[in-house]
């Protein structure tokens, strides 16, 4: 893979990966160790030619398998997290909304990240993750109903966030 190849990659896409890591880690220090691990396992794939959709697909797909392994790393090897920020929303709303879903068990929170945040439709969600897209929608079912009891019932649970509450910031301050 080219140089150029890798930083096209990196620009149209390691917002993805960063806030995918970040949802799944549930810290900024493993978000980026993950984003460098995923570009870094990009540069030694023979990638030349992909096209964008099977490229973001390989990246989603590694993204969540390096988030596995450092999830069963770090069962193993117990860690202190340093920071507790999941985003840095803009408003209060969004702020408490995503900290609610970052208290969600992992599979759903993976699921309402990808959905609302990522704007990936189930049956994507489910390509991605390897399970039935029934099971997403539960998932994205079970997600909703938590979140409802633990924030007091908001209406409109499927409307997607603001977009400005779901960008994270990027490792090195880009945005």
């Amino acid at each position: 893979m080219t140089e150029q190849t890798l930083r096209t990659a990196m620009a149209e896409y390691g917002d993805t990966v960063y806030r995918l890591a970040l949802c799944r880690t549930q810290s900024i220090p493993d978000a980026e160790d993950v984003y460098q691990d995923v570009f870094l396992a990009l540069l030694r794939q023979q990638a030349e030619g992909w096209e964008a959709g099977r490229m973001k697909a390989w990246l989603i797909r590694t993204t969540l398998n390096r988030c596995t392994d450092l999830h069963r790393f770090r069962l193993r090897r117990p860690v202190l997290p340093l920071d507790e920020a999941l985003t840095c929303p803009v408003d209060e709303a969004a702020a408490e909304l995503w900290e609610a879903v970052g208290v969600l068990p992992e599979k759903l929170r993976t699921a309402v990240h990808l959905y609302y945040a990522e704007g990936y439709q189930a049956e994507e969600i489910a390509a991605m993750l390897g399970v039935p897209a029934a099971t997403i929608r539960t998932r994205l079912r079970r997600a909703r109903e938590k979140l409802k009891s633990v924030l007091g019932g908001m209406e409109d649970a499927e409307q997607p966030v603001p977009e400005a509450a779901s960008r994270a910031p990027r490792p090195g301050g880009a945005e």
